[in-house]
């Protein structure tokens, strides 16, 4: 590796003693090193120190780029750290990284967990909704926080959702004179001065969490009525096929429960509804889902609302079926993509016959009934029948 100006060192709360001989090295040389003020005084940086701008902005670093630099972080810089936000900007040859133990790896020491086993999480600025799709009965959690006021904030989230039995550890200022590790459930923990860095630990007691596969109740869905039900949702999701990584496109989006099971499989997705009222509620199902920060949602009418939206693996149809829509889907989408769309009424079921005679795929009906009283005894009540296309265009 060429010669780099940039050294990016992880450092915990013992300090210099805690440091390689190269790291102390590079601390020794820099011209200039960067940090908070707590890295800076673990570092002794004395008049070299430059405490971080609030809000976080790594201009100041950029401008010095080819002088000597030292940029300090908790722990490994790349693990919820700043690490990858300054490397985005920077050749690989401009830097190198001398990491610590993470505040992660340094809890599961303390409260002997298997750290493959442990779900890893940063709330310092994140809601406490990104737990949701993690949360089951035993799992065990480890998540960074801001300060105690936010680990107490933490705890009274679990109780507030069902989890108030979880066993709570608060660790603070690991590895060092400072250390303090408190023991507690959800529903007793009070608050405490704690000495960052902050870690909550968690093992969860309680309901049983979201499930794992597609198909989720719909009563978890704040909605209108405009709702693809559990069963159908079940189906249109198989033949959707989401994979970590890939982006939707939901049009016709209604509440979002097909763009939300989406993104819980790991998958970013865009939601495009005309509806106001119907856009608020996808924003609300996806708040409380924990899954915001990979969810788009687009107030727009298709096909017109598309144009400039990042290119899908994959599109779901489930309002707005017209052959304008599929003429404009097949000049705008990249070959291959994958494309599910349903029906309830008989011009759009021909639309879909068509869409089969034309490029292939798969033509299925679906007919659901539901047991329901009537009178002393039950009968079946049919929902209408829906018809599904899958293929690509």
């Amino acid at each position: 590796m060429a010669d780099p100006w940039l050294t990016i060192i992880g450092i915990n709360e013992n300090g210099l003693a805690g440091l390689s001989q190269s790291s102390r090295h590079a601390i020794a040389s820099a011209e200039v090193i960067y940090g908070g003020a707590r890295h800076l005084a673990l570092a002794e940086a004395d008049g070299r120190g430059k405490v971080w701008a609030v809000p976080f902005d790594l201009a100041p670093l950029l401008s010095g780029r080819g002088k000597p630099t030292v940029m300090l972080a908790s722990g490994d810089p790349f693990w919820f750290g700043a690490g990858g936000s300054i490397a985005a900007h920077l050749d690989r040859s401009e830097w190198i990284a001398h990491p610590a133990p993470s505040t992660f790896a340094l809890a599961a020491c303390r409260l002997g967990w298997r750290l493959e086993d442990v779900l890893c999480l940063g709330l310092h600025a994140a809601p406490f909704e990104r737990l949701v799709p993690l949360l089951h009965q035993d799992a065990q959690i480890i998540c960074l926080v801001r300060d105690g006021a936010a680990a107490v904030a933490l705890a009274q989230w679990l109780v507030d959702h069902g989890w108030g039995q979880s066993q709570i550890w608060s660790l603070s200022a690991l590895g060092g004179p400072r250390e303090v590790i408190k023991h507690a459930t959800a529903a007793t923990v009070s608050e405490t001065a704690m000495a960052a860095p902050i870690a909550v630990a968690i093992k969860a007691v309680g309901c049983s969490g979201l499930p794992r596969i597609s198909g989720l109740a719909d009563d978890l869905f704040k909605n209108d009525g405009q709702l693809t039900k559990r069963p159908v949702r079940a189906l249109a999701l198989s033949a959707l096929a989401p994979r970590p990584g890939e982006r939707l496109w939901d049009i016709g989006a209604g509440c979002g429960s097909i763009t939300i099971e989406w993104a819980l499989a790991g998958g970013h997705a865009i939601a495009i509804e005309p509806r106001a009222d119907r856009m608020a509620n996808i924003q609300m199902n996806c708040d409380a889902f924990g899954i915001e920060h990979r969810v788009q949602c687009v107030h727009a009418t298709a096909p017109d609302g598309l144009a400039g939206l990042a290119h899908p693996d994959a599109v779901f149809v489930g309002g707005g079926l017209s052959a304008a829509l599929i003429n404009d889907l097949s000049t705008r989408l990249r070959a291959g993509t994958r494309i599910v769309a349903h029906a309830v009424t008989l011009e759009t079921e021909a639309t879909l016959a068509d869409l089969q005679s034309r490029y292939g795929g798969e033509l299925m009906r679906f007919e659901i009934a539901q047991a329901e009283p009537l009178g002393r005894m039950r009968s079946w009540k049919a929902s209408r029948p829906i018809t599904q296309w899958s293929g690509a265009l």
